[in-house]
């Protein structure tokens, strides 16, 4: 746990455009509200929210027609350093799993 406190305690600036909100990001952990359980199987794991999700999908189709801001890259780089992180904590939750 210290070291996801650690991880999502990064200074990473951006915006983040909610359904009908704006909220500024200094750090990953300012999305860690956009994160939700979904019990797949007997394991309850990580997922972004259906509004963070869309969000990423967006820039991500921003990105690929080469037109983002800078603030949207940043913005773009908090999401994946989420999606990063709780992706390894879901992989170790399934191996701990695996192995009961």
């Amino acid at each position: 746990m210290i070291l996801l406190r650690h991880l999502l305690t990064g200074s990473l600036k951006s915006k983040v455009m909610g359904t009908n909100m704006v909220t500024t990001l200094n750090r990953p952990s300012s999305l860690i509200h956009e994160i939700q359980l979904e019990k797949v199987d007997n394991l309850n794991l990580f997922k972004f929210s259906e509004s963070l999700q869309l969000r990423m999908e967006s820039l991500l189709e921003k990105k690929k027609a080469d037109q983002m801001t800078s603030d949207e890259m940043a913005e773009l780089d908090a999401i994946g350093e989420l999606d990063r992180i709780f992706t390894h904590i879901n992989a170790m939750l399934a191996a701990q799993n695996a192995n009961q």
